[in-house]
């Protein structure tokens, strides 16, 4: 719940862009920043607020983080100027990136060890349900009441969530002991670095391509702008799916199963070049490209978590940045191709290639991981 009511506060503001610019007297562009605010607060304020709640019991700093969310959103429905409202974005994305990745570590700590990945993939699904349900339906509120009712309904999601979390969580929660000193040391290790470095290719691989779709879908495919909506929320619907079936995969072999899923991400985007010039095709290649690219999220988190021993909590975190400057990095290399003369038909390219490194990363990080296993194994002096 609380995942779903982060989700649309985040990317709803986009649907919401020409009315806040109107009502506040700013450029569409100037209003744009909001999202690239969100999005810095996110990558780099989340972390310090993670080392500050590092010695806290758990429940009560997703209690907190929840809290510091109802603040921020009730700031952004009550936000006279741009000023302000820019302000209140940052306060709501420094929660965004906390919470995620202790809720990770939360969500997997209470199942058993073969539903570990599952249990991250049912958080995430409210960021997927957000995408589906929170952004259409909070779109159309603000365009029917006025852009601020529609945070004041994800202000009423985040009470629900609280309250939510203050019956269900269990209490004494307890943080893992390791000083900033041992956290920095877990944080340089080379699995690590490379699964955050998996997170930021993901996710650059779905940015480079998703950024520009509306062209797309109008130029080439021949989408009209009335049923790119649907289009987008069908790819939601992948998301979804994706999310669900990624769980599964990365509860059965965790590595194997995000190498498979590069893999797949791959072909159906080198195959969505092909399909892109027909409404049907391209709209099933879109489906399925929701449903692989999500199928990674929730194996990537947990890798991190695993590989980040004595800092599950703060890498976790980390690795909510890594997925946003994923984010802004494929939206400026797509934006950098299409200047440099490549053809909306040919961006799903730049995304391939991405993916394409992603998996030399993935495949690297797993033979490194096999030849430690069979060093440990093998007997002194052998």
């Amino acid at each position: 719940m609380a995942s779903f009511g982060i989700g649309t506060t985040e990317f709803v503001i986009m649907g919401l862009l020409p009315d806040v610019a109107a009502d506040l007297g700013v450029s569409i562009p100037s209003a744009g920043l909001l999202v690239t605010g969100y999005a810095l607060g996110v990558t780099f304020g989340s972390p310090f607020l993670a080392i500050a709640t590092a010695k806290m019991e758990r429940r009560r700093v997703l209690l907190f983080l929840v809290l510091l969310f109802l603040v921020g959103n009730t700031l952004c429905a009550i936000a006279p100027n741009y000023a302000l409202l820019m302000v209140a974005r940052v306060i709501t994305a420094l929660g965004h990136g906390a919470f995620f990745g202790l809720g990770s570590v939360v969500a997997a700590g209470l199942v058993a060890p073969h539903k570990r990945v599952q249990a991250v993939a049912l958080m995430f699904s409210g960021l997927t349900l957000a995408n589906v349900l929170g952004v259409p339906f909070g779109t159309a509120l603000g365009q029917a009441f006025g852009w601020r009712s529609t945070f004041w309904a994800v202000v009423a999601i985040g009470m629900v969530a609280f309250a939510a979390l203050y019956i269900f969580v269990p209490r004494n929660i307890k943080a893992e002991g390791s000083s900033l000193l041992a956290e920095a040391r877990a944080l340089g290790k080379v699995q690590v670095i490379l699964a955050m470095s998996l997170s930021v290719l993901a996710s650059a691989s779905l940015f480079s391509v998703f950024t520009y779709i509306t062209p797309i879908l109008t130029q080439v495919t021949g989408v009209s702008a009335q049923n790119v909506t649907l289009v987008l929320l069908l790819f939601g619907v992948g998301l979804t799916v994706g999310n669900f079936v990624g769980g599964r995969l990365g509860d059965w072999r965790l590595m194997p199963a995000i190498i498979v899923t590069f893999i797949a991400l791959v072909l159906v985007l080198m195959t969505l070049t092909e399909t892109i010039y027909q409404v049907w095709p391209a709209i099933v290649s879109i489906f399925i490209w929701g449903v692989v690219m999500f199928a990674l999220v929730s194996p990537l988190q947990i890798r991190v978590v695993n590989e980040a021993t004595g800092a599950p909590n703060l890498a976790s975190t980390l690795n909510q940045g890594a997925f946003n400057l994923g984010n802004a990095a494929g939206a400026w290399l797509g934006g950098l191709a299409i200047t440099a003369g490549v053809s909306y038909a040919q961006i799903p390219w730049i995304g391939a290639i991405i993916a394409v490194a992603g998996l030399a990363v993935a495949v690297l990080s797993y033979v490194l991981e096999r030849k430690t296993a069979i060093g440990a194994e093998t007997p002194m002096g052998a």
